[in-house]
């Protein structure tokens, strides 16, 4: 049985969860998925991977940027755009996510997609920065085949949709494992409420998982498993992207700050960080449209005071919300076999 862990009795945290307890409950926030599952033409070769497309919201990414930050648990990862953000503290195109050797391919159609839609990049203004994100799915994925193409990356950005997205080997987590078990894309939101509720934020998470050994998985802390076999699999080199979304009105610094207790909910579950893993958390607030040009010497942007309660707050939900969008990857993959037989038994939640 499939379904978000929650519909097996498991609740994490104490912060309510969004109407779809998925990132897109972040007013604007799109998600899009193209998988591949297909057999390849050399012996035992499979494409077992995909990508996935978050887009903070739907106009030209471009012309409008968000306020961004990223931030590095474990720096055993490739991926494309983060000196960037970090410098100037926003995204200007869809956060892509893929395998490994998938991440060129990703780049260059997110690239094509974002020139086609502004022709005045590298001709009347400057260039654009791409995120790119990656996970290593060769136990499952014929990784050297570098099935992923330009095209599927633009067929990601095409099929994002602000309703729930789909979870589990989906996209990118095709081929992803997660503590020697199915894992993938999962996602979770929270509310924070301030002002005796007369203001509230949302924040989403959404979670590309790929890492750890089931002797690492501290499922005594949740609901135990129906006849699980403890797996003996763990992914080559393990890891997990972290795309945090949220509507409260943070700068880049202060967006940072709560993308850092990410890594809080990540260390719940079980991990470690462990040397081989690219754990790598992604951040943007949609409360600022910023715009590419501008004639104005200055510019004005609303953020929450540091000492206000809120920050707290949006602490526990960062925390929160990563910690359940992980056990979502896990409790919405669907076994899967991949290159030369390899399986990966899903993971077992016991419905309270």
């Amino acid at each position: 049985m499939q379904g978000k862990v929650r519909q097996f009795g498991i609740e994490v945290g104490t912060l309510p969860i969004g109407q779809k307890n998925c990132i897109t409950d972040v007013a604007g926030v799109r998600v899009g998925h193209v998988t591949l599952d297909e057999s390849l033409d050399h012996e035992g070769g499979y494409a077992c991977t995909g990508v996935t497309a978050i887009l903070p919201h739907g106009e030209n990414l471009f012309q409008h940027k968000v306020t961004a930050a990223s931030y590095v648990l474990n720096g055993f990862g490739k991926t494309t755009g983060l000196v960037q953000v970090n410098e100037l503290g926003v995204i200007e195109s869809p956060i892509m996510l893929t395998n490994t050797f998938g991440v060129p391919a990703v780049t260059q159609g997110t690239l094509r997609y974002m020139l086609d839609m502004n022709q005045d990049i590298g001709h009347t203004t400057g260039t654009i920065n791409l995120v790119v994100g990656e996970c290593n799915d060769s136990y499952l994925n014929s990784i050297r085949a570098c099935s992923v193409t330009a095209e599927h990356a633009v067929e990601a950005i095409q099929n994002a949709s602000p309703n729930t997205a789909q979870e589990g080997a989906i996209g990118a987590g095709k081929g992803m494992m997660c503590f020697g078990y199915k894992g993938g894309i999962g996602s979770s939101s929270r509310i924070v409420k301030v002002d005796k509720n007369e203001i509230s934020y949302t924040v989403g998470c959404m979670v590309l998982s790929n890492f750890g050994h089931s002797s690492e998985f501290l499922a005594e802390r949740y609901v135990a498993p129906a006849n699980q076999c403890v797996s003996t699999l763990a992914p080559t080199d393990g890891s997990i992207m972290i795309v945090l979304a949220t509507d409260a009105p943070l700068s880049s610094r202060q967006l940072k700050r709560v993308i850092k207790r990410c890594g809080i909910g990540l260390g719940r579950t079980g991990s470690h960080y462990s040397h081989g893993s690219g754990d790598i958390v992604i951040g943007f607030t949609t409360a600022h449209n910023i715009p590419h040009m501008s004639e104005q010497l200055v510019e004005t942007r609303i953020q929450l005071r540091e000492d206000h309660p809120v920050m707290n707050q949006l602490f526990v939900a960062a925390a929160e919300a990563t910690e359940e969008a992980i056990l979502n990857s896990l409790a919405q993959a669907q076994t899967t076999i991949g290159r030369n037989g390899h399986q990966v038994e899903a993971y077992s939640f016991q419905k309270a």
